[in-house]
């Protein structure tokens, strides 16, 4: 079992940057891909980003690549996503997720564990 919890969501100006970060309980979160996805209002729920458990590999929307980067630290039990040149189109529900396997998906029907989300607003 791994409870999820989201921070770092705020209100930002297009073009500035936000740091968001999930902290994971239990010790199986090191054994857990990883992912992020959002959903806007009206919208359904995007892929955003993954990594797997160790951190060998990332995997990113055509949306965010080159802007956000996802990161993990399984010493802390904590995963983080860097969101740079911000635009109002990233305006969404965050939220972090955790497969019950080693390798990342982008659906989020393969991720079994869920935070509550952050709400990231980017003005223009």
């Amino acid at each position: 079992q791994v409870q999820l919890a989201e921070s770092g969501g705020g209100l930002v100006q297009a073009g500035g940057s936000l740091r968001l970060s999930c902290v994971a309980s239990g010790r199986a979160f090191s054994t857990y891909a990883m992912g992020w996805f959002r959903q806007a209002p009206g919208k359904e729920r995007e892929f955003v980003a993954s990594i797997t458990w160790n951190g060998g590999r990332t995997d990113y929307a055509d949306s965010v690549k080159g802007r956000f980067t996802i990161s993990r630290d399984n010493a802390k039990n904590t995963m983080c996503l860097q969101m740079n040149s911000l635009k109002p189109e990233d305006t969404a529900i965050y939220y972090c997720a955790a497969r019950g396997t080693y390798c990342s998906s982008r659906s989020s029907n393969d991720y079994y564990y869920w935070g509550q989300g952050t709400q990231v607003t980017v003005s223009s």
